[in-house]
């Protein structure tokens, strides 16, 4: 056993090498050179550095206190941690009704949009139908429609059927599909081999049942990717909650913080307004980076076959 372990060890080593070298291989097989990918790393970091300083800035601030804030040149790094103003900005507001209201808000349209727009891509994708093209470009032309033009009619409706200043106006719509995500997953979809559907259907089997075993455990990179897009849209809607949401029982975190801000504006206490935001962004932070792997894969699939 011991001199398998070895024997692997030591051909590990060779393997490495070549695959770091087919790595660095240009499309016409050329090497490139080794500064060629050192440079492009130096760039990378820098340009992460860049993005990553707003959210520093904000836990820095967040951190600080009312003295240290108002300091000039300002700290880089906070001398005190104030972590008292997590505090003070969760009971400054309602904070947990906000949140509850946010999360409901954002799984209920989570399961509804990865389920409708599923269900659509593969009617798109894997049925064939008089007409399928046709639809699926008149689908892809609603992308271009202006959020005002639909805006009134659809505040009408809601409040005919009674249902302004519920939650019902911001998750019902996820049921009926999005246009972007129905072109994502069905760009997906289309990579499936069709002589494997083929042979479900000559077994039997259902398009149901195709739909749910064969192509539903095939798309989970692209669902994934529909997931976070679902989520960080329903999580960081604005205008929705703002023209539908009147009640403060009812009103979201993105609602929230502008009514925080709004309340205290003779006095700001950014600390704790930053300590407020950083809260609300903390879960879709998490959301990226316990899902990155697959929301990179269903992007990069998606685009390629």
């Amino acid at each position: 056993m011991s001199s398998m372990m070895r024997t692997d060890t030591r051909y590990d080593v060779p393997r490495k090498a070549a695959d770091a070298e087919n790595y660095n291989r240009r499309a016409d097989g050329t090497v490139r050179p080794w500064y060629s990918t050192l440079t492009a790393r130096i760039v990378m970091i820098a340009l992460s550095i860049l993005f990553l300083l707003p959210l520093y800035w904000m836990i820095a601030s967040a951190l600080k206190s009312d003295q240290e804030l108002a300091e000039f040149p300002p700290t880089l790094i906070p001398r005190s941690w104030e972590f008292g103003n997590f505090v003070e900005a969760v009971t400054a507001m309602p904070f947990l009704t906000f949140f509850a209201n946010s999360a409901i808000i954002t799984v209920s349209v989570v399961v509804l949009s990865v389920l409708s727009n599923f269900v659509i891509a593969y009617g798109f994708a894997c049925i064939d139908w008089p007409g399928r093209n046709t639809m699926f470009y008149v689908v892809i032309a609603t992308l271009f429609l202006p959020f005002p033009v639909t805006l009134i009619p659809m505040f009408d409706m809601w409040a005919r059927l009674g249902l302004v200043n519920t939650l019902f106006p911001l998750i019902i719509p996820a049921a009926f599909g999005s246009a972007f995500y129905v072109f994502l997953l069905r760009q997906f979809l289309l990579q499936i081999p069709r002589a494997m559907l083929d042979a479900a259907r000559v077994d039997g089997a259902s398009e149901w049942r195709i739909l749910w075993t064969i192509a539903f455990p095939t798309s989970l990179p692209a669902l994934t990717t529909v997931a976070i897009f679902a989520a960080v849209a329903s999580w960081n809607d604005f205008m929705g909650p703002l023209i539908y949401l009147q009640d403060e029982s009812v009103q979201t975190l993105s609602i929230g913080l502008q009514t925080f801000r709004s309340v205290n504006a003779q006095d700001v206490s950014f600390n704790q307004l930053m300590a407020a935001s950083f809260l609300v962004i903390l879960p879709l932070l998490i959301l990226f980076f316990v899902f990155q792997r697959y929301f990179i894969r269903g992007i990069t699939i998606g685009g390629f076959k």
